[in-house]
């Protein structure tokens, strides 16, 4: 098992990045606050969890033990394979998805791409009793000051500094990616819905074309 790679970061994409170590290129799969910590040809260490499949081998990358293992307590749900924990992780950090399990709250787990209402209910169901440990991490308060602070719709705080930063680590200035960003976020219709994942494919669409 590949528990960590530390090398050159070879490339970076929007769902994955390359880290050379010992002279191989290794792949991993990540959320976009894990590739923002990534700059192409500086040295790095992410922690990475392996899932084995009859046909394909797949490596996932962490910045922290605390998202890994969230990683591998969300598989612990029934119909919850590596995929979609690594979506849950792309919306909510650990903490997060960990109060919205205490909690029950269905609706928070909803606004990852993926997971319905009975899916929701049953990570509430069979995590319950299992995720206090995690609840301890910091929550990201300072970011929800920053974005009332700019007119941002609340809640929006965290996205807009994860996607800025995986913009800023795909080449692009911080000047010019997080204006972009914060137009994006401000004019959503439904910013409780807001996902990383879309507020930074749609930043990339509209910086590319700029150029």
């Amino acid at each position: 098992m590949i528990a960590s790679l530390s090398g050159e970061v070879l490339s970076i994409a929007l769902d994955h990045a390359v880290i050379e170590c010992g002279g191989v290129g290794y792949q991993f799969l990540a959320t976009p606050k894990t590739l923002a910590t990534l700059i192409r040809g500086d040295h790095a260490r992410v922690m990475t969890s392996m899932t084995v499949k009859e046909d394909a081998r797949t490596l996932y990358g962490f910045t922290n033990d605390e998202d890994r293992a969230m990683f591998h307590q969300l598989q612990a749900v029934s119909g919850l394979g590596p995929k979609l924990a690594i979506a849950c992780l792309s919306v909510l950090d650990a903490r997060e998805i960990a109060v919205a399990i205490s909690n029950g709250d269905a609706k928070k787990l909803q606004t990852i791409p993926g997971v319905g209402k009975r899916m929701s209910e049953r990570m509430a169901l069979e995590l319950k009793d299992k995720v206090n440990n995690f609840i301890g991490t910091p929550d990201a308060s300072d970011s929800e000051t920053t974005a009332t602070q700019t007119g941002l719709p609340v809640g929006s705080g965290a996205i807009v500094d994860t996607v800025v930063e995986a913009l800023v680590g795909l080449g692009f200035t911080e000047k010019a990616a997080r204006p972009v960003v914060e137009s994006h976020v401000a004019e959503s219709k439904t910013p409780e819905k807001l996902e990383t994942a879309t507020v930074l494919r749609a930043s990339l669409s509209a910086l590319s074309g700029s150029k």
